[in-house]
């Protein structure tokens, strides 16, 4: 089963709840293991990683990257939240790129002071909305999407089905109450080929023309036999 990226700057540019949906490929882009279609050794790869650089993070000082948050799926590490410091924000992404997981890094860190604890629960409220809307779906594999909510931007993250399955994620993500953008991630699955049908093919029968001196020896002469 290959695995590609939404299409680059896949903008969605309807006023669907009054904010903008905008979804873009690869790294400038849009639970249960047995659930998601994923394996549980992608699972546990992307959760390490994630681990890992945040604990490198905060390693390198809590004061300064206290507020970045850190996603991961297949490999893209998306880093979000905000920092003091256009080096900062460098920095963070560097560090990111120190793992092995890391295959590509996204970094929508902003630069500004600290939002506090009533902007930081305004977002995961939302991230709650946004999640809650997903589960809500018919059409959407909720599983397969995780969620992060920076300053009202809502990033979604995951496996999308098809490309109609994103719209609607990302439909469903903009009409929540509070939401200013929705960018996306997320990657589109697609189906296995269908292998072509096996054929098969008799082998061409040969039969030679008859040797028309067959038979005309007498068995005295095919012994060598002189009478």
């Amino acid at each position: 089963m290959t695995l590609r990226y939404a299409a680059a700057a896949l903008l969605l540019a309807m006023p669907l709840g009054g904010c903008a949906v905008a979804a873009v490929g690869a790294a400038g882009a849009v639970g249960l293991a047995a659930a998601k279609d994923k394996t549980l050794g992608e699972s546990v790869d992307d959760t390490t990683t994630s681990g890992e650089i945040k604990a490198k993070l905060l390693s390198e000082s809590f004061n300064r990257f206290a507020e970045v948050d850190v996603e991961v799926n297949d490999g893209l590490v998306l880093l979000s939240g905000r920092v003091d410091s256009p080096t900062d924000r460098v920095e963070a992404e560097g560090i990111a790129w120190t793992s092995v997981g890391a295959h590509d890094v996204a970094n929508e860190i902003k630069i500004e002071p600290a939002g506090g604890f009533v902007a930081n629960m305004s977002d995961e409220i939302i991230s709650g909305r946004v999640r809650a809307r997903l589960i809500g779906s018919s059409t959407v594999k909720s599983l397969n999407y995780n969620i992060e909510t920076y300053d009202r931007v809502v990033y979604l993250m995951g496996t999308a089905r098809s490309a109609d399955e994103l719209k609607r994620a990302a439909h469903e993500a903009s009409v929540v109450a509070g939401v200013k953008q929705v960018v996306s991630y997320v990657r589109i699955r697609e189906p296995f080929a269908t292998p072509p049908t096996p054929t098969t093919q008799a082998a061409p029968s040969y039969n030679p023309a008859p040797d028309p001196t067959y038979g005309t020896e007498t068995d005295a002469e095919l012994l060598g036999v002189n009478y």
